[in-house]
């Protein structure tokens, strides 16, 4: 599949998905405004229930009050008659009521009379006055009675409305407020608005003076309090104030959208998933490539030394040339540097496999590391002044013992220098530097070039495995791109770490950083 038709489905899938969690996102945040509003009207609705509920209460005590001082002050008589007639027994009961204001003033005076003939019949009742015996002047004394308890009740009601605008609105608010039935009706107002999470209220007057606070009270949650006026009518003096607040509130509001949680989860966690998949998919394309490129270069670099092998045993077999001494020993060399080339070549791929399949063991054992150093660098003498350069070692470390499997070390100095030679300038000589040294905790090792350098696009890769720097599709050096993969293999295998720092045309270094073996 084409690079630009995988970035494509890409950009589509990533695109879809955060859209579906942005549409969830936008889902939730609209849930959460809606639930707030309407906790907020259902608690200012349970506030404004609670105010009123204790207004009514307060005029409900004034009224029993004035109603049972003025009882005390009526005047009752009943009496009862019974006498015989004829054969029946006639039963009467009389009642007499009279009404007191506080000064002294009668309101109404009557009596009630209840006669039976018969024990059996329904008892008829005869409402006359004391000197009256006419039905027309029993209807009058009816609605005077009536009129007068009219006049009473209302004088009562007006006493009673006297007494809450002057009496009542006197008191201080902490005498007037009942904060305990104040407590019960905001629960109870709360609950039947389907609120039944724990809240903290405070009373206060209307100039902010606090005069109650609930017992378990605390400041979680005050950034969202709500507030209700008490006795708004009253003079501005002896309003007063309840606020109420609530810790959980926000707990409370989420918890309808619990259920959204799982599915944005389930969201994200397929978002990531689709990343990874995508950055595999690209990944294992650039590994298909470079092994695409692996191969060709093995089948280059395999080609010449098999050539070579072929047509010296061609050579050997040809019973027409003549096969002189000189001949032969160069027929005898050739087929041998070949072979060693061709076992080289197929000795690097077979290390890395050994890697790869976490079967390396190593043959570790305390050495030198000046002493390494020294004889690499006199084994790449002739090399490096055959391109008309010449090699320094700057020997500075002090403690050079190194605990590592002396092959596969000495290994790494040498892929280090041959890539050092391998990318030097065109045409131009090489000059190369090996230093160690060391400090408390680490021994190190650089080795530096004057050569062409790296770029910083390439820096970070050229420890793949098969990578190769290059230009287009034609390399400027042969290999198959696994000398430096199996440096970096070879040092974090010893518990040490290798850097790079280059600069495109002016040269490269490398410095391995290892433990220091401590007496």
């Amino acid at each position: 599949m084409k690079k630009k038709t995988i970035w494509t489905i890409s950009a589509i899938m990533g695109l879809s998905f955060l859209a579906l969690l942005f549409l969830q996102l936008k889902y939730i945040d609209e849930m959460v405004r809606m639930k707030k509003e309407q906790f907020d009207e259902s608690v200012k609705r349970s506030l404004y229930q609670a105010s009123r509920n204790l207004e009514l209460n307060e005029t409900l005590r004034y009224l029993e009050k004035d109603i049972s001082a003025a009882s005390r002050k009526g005047i009752v008589h009943d009496s009862l008659i019974i006498s015989a007639l004829g054969k029946d027994t006639m039963l009467s009961r009389t009642h007499q009521y009279t009404t007191i204001s506080d000064d002294g003033t009668i309101y109404s005076t009557f009596e009630m009379k209840t006669s039976k003939v018969k024990p059996s019949s329904v008892p008829k009742v005869l409402i006359v006055r004391n000197d009256k015996s006419t039905l027309s002047q029993t209807n009058k004394s009816m609605q005077e009675i009536v009129r007068n308890r009219y006049v009473y009740q209302k004088a009562l009601l007006d006493q009673v409305v006297m007494n809450i605008l002057y009496s009542a609105s006197e008191k201080p608010l902490q005498e007037r407020v009942n904060f305990k039935l104040l407590d019960h009706d905001l629960k109870a107002e709360l609950q039947n608005s389907g609120i039944s999470i724990p809240y903290h209220f405070t009373v206060s007057t209307g100039d902010g003076r606090e005069v109650y606070r609930c017992p378990d009270y605390s400041e979680e949650g005050e950034e969202y309090t709500y507030e209700q006026e008490l006795y708004k009518n009253d003079p501005q003096s002896q309003t007063g104030f309840v606020r109420i607040h609530f810790p959980e509130m926000n707990k409370y509001i989420f918890s309808s959208i619990r259920f959204m949680i799982p599915a944005i989860v389930f969201t994200i966690i397929l978002l990531i998933t689709f990343i990874f998949t995508i950055v595999v998919v690209f990944r294992q394309k650039r590994y298909s490539e470079i092994k695409n490129d692996f191969i060709n270069n093995m089948t280059h670099e395999l080609k010449t030394p098999i050539s070579s092998i072929s047509l010296a045993a061609q050579m050997l077999n040809d019973n027409a040339l003549k096969k002189s001494p000189e001949m032969m020993n160069h027929l005898g060399h050739a087929i041998q540097d070949e072979t060693k080339r061709l076992r080289f070549l197929v000795e690097k791929v077979l290390q890395m496999s050994m890697f790869d399949k976490q079967d390396s063991i190593f043959k570790k054992k305390e050495l030198d590391l000046n002493e390494m150093v020294e004889n690499v660098a006199n084994t790449f003498t002739l090399r490096v002044e055959h391109t008309g350069g010449k090699i320094m070692v700057d020997i500075e470390a002090i403690d050079s013992k190194i605990f590592v499997d002396e092959i596969h070390f000495t290994n790494v100095i040498f892929n280090l220098l041959d890539n050092a030679i391998k990318y030097r300038k065109p045409d131009q000589p090489v000059n190369l530097l090996i230093k160690t040294w060391n400090d408390d905790e680490h021994l190190y090792m650089s080795v530096k070039d004057d050569g062409i350098g790296i770029k910083k696009e390439n820096l970070k890769k050229i420890f793949d495995k098969f990578y190769r720097v290059h230009t287009g599709n034609v390399h400027n050096v042969k290999g198959f791109g696994l000398g430096l993969a199996y440096v970096k293999k070879i040092v974090d295998l010893h518990k040490g770490d290798i850097k790079v720092d280059s600069e495109y045309g002016k040269g490269t270094k490398f410095t391995i950083q290892l433990p220091v073996i401590k007496d």
